[in-house]
Order: C-alpha cells, then sequence, then structure tokens
C-alpha cells in the first residue's frame, strides 16, 4: 500500500521540482512504472512526488539524477537545494536584470508561474504590463535595461511568444489587469507608440473575452495598491495562489497567507476600478487625443 504521509501544502519550491524531475524523466524517455521500481516505491507515490502532493526526498533526488544522466554540478546543486526547502514557501530571488535569462534551470521564472496559472490576476501602476505589450511598447522598455540590441530583440520576441503561450493554453489563461489612468499618459516610445499601445489593449478586451482590462481613475485619490504593482497567480487546482511582486533588485515570490493578501488587495482595487465599459472608453478617448496631437505637431 502507498506511504501515509502527513498534509503537504504544495509549494512553487516543490512545484517546481516536481515539473523539472518529470521533464528530466521524459526527455530520458522512462516511464514512471519503470522509475517507481527502479527506487523500490510505489508507482502512484513517484507520480505524488512529480505532482508536489508530496514532497521528493533527498535520497531519491540523487538516485534519478543519476538515471537521468545530469552530472553537472551546478544543476545537481540546484535540483538538491530545491528537495532540501521544498517545505518553504515565499521567497527572494536577487537579479542583476529582470531581463536577461540566467541560463540556469533551476531557478524558478515568473513565467513559469505565470504559464501554470487558471488566472492572472495585475495590478500595475507605472507601464502597461509584459502579459499585454505591443512589441514597439516592450522594445523602448527593455532598450532602456539591455544595451544590446540583439539581446533587446531576442528578448522582445520571446516576450511576445510567452503572450502567445498564455492565448494559446486551451482553456486560455484567463486575464484581468488593474491599470492606473497614469499609465494610460506615460509616453512610453513616444507618444505613437503610446497610442498603438492603447489600441492594442482595447483590441484585447473586444476581441479576447478572457481578457479584462480595467482602469483605477486618478481621482480615486488613496487606494489599497499604493504600495506598487504586483501579480496574483491563481494557480491550477489543487495548488494554493502565489503572487510575484517585482524590485529594483530582484522579485518576491509569496505563498500561502501572504499571497492571500494581495489577492483581497486586488479584490479592493476592482471595488473602486472603473468598469470594463467605461475602461474602454477612456481608453479610446485618450488613443485618441494622442493620435490627434501627434498628427497636429509641427514637423521638425
Amino acid at each position: 500500500m502507498p506511504t501515509e504521509r502527513k498534509h503537504f501544502e504544495p509549494s512553487v519550491r516543490s512545484q517546481f521540482l516536481g515539473s523539472r524531475m518529470r521533464e528530466l524523466r521524459e526527455g530520458r524517455g522512462l516511464t514512471l512504472k519503470y522509475i517507481a521500481t527502479y527506487l523500490g516505491v510505489e508507482f502512484s507515490t513517484l507520480a505524488r512526488y512529480e505532482r508536489a502532493e508530496w514532497p521528493f526526498r533527498r535520497d531519491h533526488v540523487t538516485a534519478l539524477l543519476d538515471v537521468y544522466g545530469v552530472y553537472d554540478d551546478p544543476t545537481r546543486a540546484g535540483l538538491m537545494e530545491l528537495a532540501q526547502n521544498a517545505w518553504r514557501i515565499n521567497q527572494w530571488e536577487p537579479t542583476t536584470n529582470q531581463y536577461e535569462p540566467t541560463g540556469d534551470e533551476t531557478v524558478i521564472d515568473d513565467w513559469w508561474v505565470q504559464d501554470r496559472a487558471a488566472e492572472l490576476c495585475v495590478y500595475a501602476d507605472l507601464v502597461v504590463p509584459e502579459e499585454v505589450q505591443t512589441r514597439d511598447y516592450a522594445e523602448a522598455l527593455i532598450s532602456h535595461t539591455v544595451q544590446q540590441p540583439l539581446w533587446v530583440d531576442k528578448l522582445v520576441r520571446r516576450q511576445l511568444e510567452r503572450q502567445q503561450a498564455l492565448d494559446d493554453k486551451k482553456p486560455p489563461t484567463r486575464l484581468e489587469i488593474l491599470l492606473e489612468e497614469s499609465v494610460l499618459h506615460r509616453p512610453v516610445g513616444g507618444r505613437i507608440v503610446l497610442a498603438q499601445q492603447l489600441q492594442h489593449l482595447n483590441r484585447l478586451a473586444e476581441q479576447r473575452p478572457h481578457v479584462k482590462i480595467r482602469i483605477l481613475p486618478t481621482r480615486v485619490g488613496w487606494h489599497a495598491g499604493l504600495d506598487g504593482a504586483f501579480t496574483v497567480c491563481a494557480m491550477q487546482r489543487p495548488y494554493p495562489p502565489v503572487a510575484l511582486v517585482h524590485h529594483l533588485d530582484g522579485r518576491l515570490i509569496l505563498e500561502a497567507t501572504a499571497a492571500k493578501r494581495y489577492s483581497a488587495t486586488f479584490d479592493k482595487l476592482r471595488e473602486v476600478a472603473l468598469s470594463p465599459a467605461e475602461s474602454f472608453a477612456l481608453i479610446d478617448t485618450i488613443a485618441d487625443e494622442i493620435d490627434a496631437g501627434s498628427t497636429n505637431a509641427p514637423a521638425a
């Protein structure tokens, strides 16, 4: 009979480790049954490991890395660290540049978390969030952080591919975005790029029923989101929600009670936001004003 375990609340670490170990197994063309027999555990036990319903035992991870042919020290150390800390929730990931990938397959990426979410609830207070940026808007932002043109192009393409991946899921990831009104006036990339970005937002809201965009008008004054931008990832069942918070020097992955606080904050922000229809009209009006201003501007 399967071994009985105490209740284990799946952490992001344990989910990531389970996913990586499954990818390694499948990459070698090995079945759950074969590996379970090799480890001397029940088939259901290994399946629960990979689904993060139970935490991987460290000695099992060591044995499996040998079977899967993972011999480079940094990758082994990273996966062993995940196994060691599978019970831990909340983590700080320092970065020198949030746009440039580290190449480390044991580092949990924002998009890895978002790709596994059923719904993303995004509060943006400074710029349009990555999930709905146009190519030109994304390029304008990334080029201020990354100096090499080849990297800029690569990172923009990767961002657009990830947007498409969220759209292509069956069903697609539900996306609700609450934008501060000031974001609609910030000319990232210039007035023309901004106008095109605003028009893109309204096309998404009009053509894709799983995308909802609402504006927090400046007249609201104080509200629950003034501490800064964040994203709440409502994960697929049975996994608990996760909150992502970016800072200048890195980002926080928050779980359990902390994530629930961000979810409650998003609910409060939704209460003071304009309706989808009102938001659509405001975005359209501002886009038209920018277009008119660009058209009437004197030639340089």
